[in-house]
């Protein structure tokens, strides 16, 4: 709540509805008061003027915050009274991944003996992000780890839209939101070492007073080589299978499916990469809330171990100028997976007031498309593409 709203609730005389009925007012009348009585009579204007207010505030709809304004509350409750587990969700799902982003650059710079470079960004109608970038690197040709908070409104027509997945939505002309995530692809120099993407996410629908009214989580992490290798792929999936496993012996399989036929060009008939997980729409439905966030706690928390013995086994392996060639038409179908398919990039694109930087930041520093590039008979890039269009179980 802004102070031009604090003085405006606390100094307006307030207007009682019609729908209220009148307060019954008395006062003591007569030629000689005594002190007393005048004391008396101050004393019961006084109560009755702060009742009439606090009646008129509970007979009154309840004042609406605006996206804006939420922001601000947000970040004055960060300030002054930290983050712990009874604040709102949106805020302990911030504070997490703010941490989860500094440790995975932390370690990826140790890997990789060069620095991300750090843009912290703002937008005006509330939010903002972190964007930490490596371009260039001695193992990472490129690669970003993302934060994008963003305060905005839904209109009718997505509000209509997202009913679909998400019953409990209010039915309104609009609905303040919140969409919190943490967005990471790394692309390797050398096309022995996979890419890999992840991101884990938050979003929320707000009553006029600023409480949550519908929230959901989504997320997931997934693998794309260029060059296949079967023990890479098991341990990857068997790290994200132990995450799952922890809260839901059916997340994994469920989760699995869902990530190969999401991350799919269709176009092409083939799979972006070799999979992973992936999963969205994880509200009340599925579970409450406190577990949902322990859950996608424990899968971020296992991308250090599922990736970095991957790349560091690929990083310094010897290749040839074909096996590069073959890498770069590869990244090419990446591409097109995320500019034609992809959901996240079409919401942040249409988000008014998104930084673009930040969202194309998932496209490779290089990439080629060759006319009828077909891989040779029985090779290992023919056998990466049989698998993109059949995939496996990995464990």
């Amino acid at each position: 709540m802004s102070k031009r709203q604090l003085s405006q609730l606390v100094f307006l005389r307030p207007q009682l509805p019609r729908a209220c009925p009148p307060l019954r007012r008395s006062f003591t009348t007569g030629a000689n008061r005594t002190n007393s009585s005048r004391w008396v009579n101050r004393a019961a204007i006084a109560a009755i003027s702060l009742s009439g207010l606090v009646y008129a505030m509970t007979c009154q709809k309840p004042m609406k915050l605006d996206a804006r304004s939420l922001a601000e509350l947000d970040e004055r409750t960060k300030r002054e009274k930290g983050v712990d587990e009874n604040s709102p969700m949106r805020l302990r799902m911030e504070e997490f991944i703010r941490e989860q982003q500094k440790a995975i650059v932390f370690e990826l710079e140790k890997l990789d003996g060069k620095s991300f470079r750090e843009d912290t960004w703002t937008r005006e109608k509330g939010g903002g992000g972190i964007s930490c970038v490596l371009q260039e690197g001695n193992v990472f040709e490129k690669g970003g780890v993302n934060i994008s908070v963003v305060y905005g409104t839904l209109s009718k027509p997505a509000i209509a839209k997202m009913k679909a997945n998400h019953k409990n939505l209010a039915e309104a002309e609009e609905l303040d939101f919140y969409a919190l995530g943490l967005s990471m692809v790394l692309h390797p120099r050398n096309p022995m070492a996979p890419t890999v993407h992840l991101n884990y996410r938050y979003f929320e629908t707000m009553q006029p007073d600023g409480t949550s009214q519908a929230w959901w989580f989504g997320g997931g992490c997934d693998l794309t080589p260029s060059y296949l290798f079967d023990e890479d792929a098991v341990h990857f999936h068997k790290t994200l299978k132990e995450a799952c496993d922890k809260h839901n012996k059916e997340y994994y399989p469920k989760f699995k499916k869902w990530c190969d036929e999401y991350f799919c060009n269709t176009h092409r008939g083939e799979s972006r990469g070799i999979g992973g997980i992936f999963f969205d729409d994880l509200d009340e439905t599925v579970a409450d809330a406190d577990n949902s966030f322990a859950f996608i706690q424990d899968c971020l928390k296992s991308f250090l171990p599922s990736y970095m013995p991957i790349i560091e086994r690929r990083k310094d392996m010897p290749f040839t100028e074909k096996e590069k060639e073959w890498q770069q038409v590869r990244r090419g179908r990446y591409v097109e997976f995320n500019l034609v398919h992809d959901r996240g990039t079409a919401f942040g694109l249409n988000v008014p007031g998104s930084r673009v930087e930040s969202i194309l930041m998932s496209l490779p520093l290089t990439a080629s498309w060759r006319y009828m590039y077909e891989p040779e008979p029985r090779s290992r890039e023919q056998r990466l593409v049989e698998v993109l269009q059949n995939p496996k179980e990995w464990v």
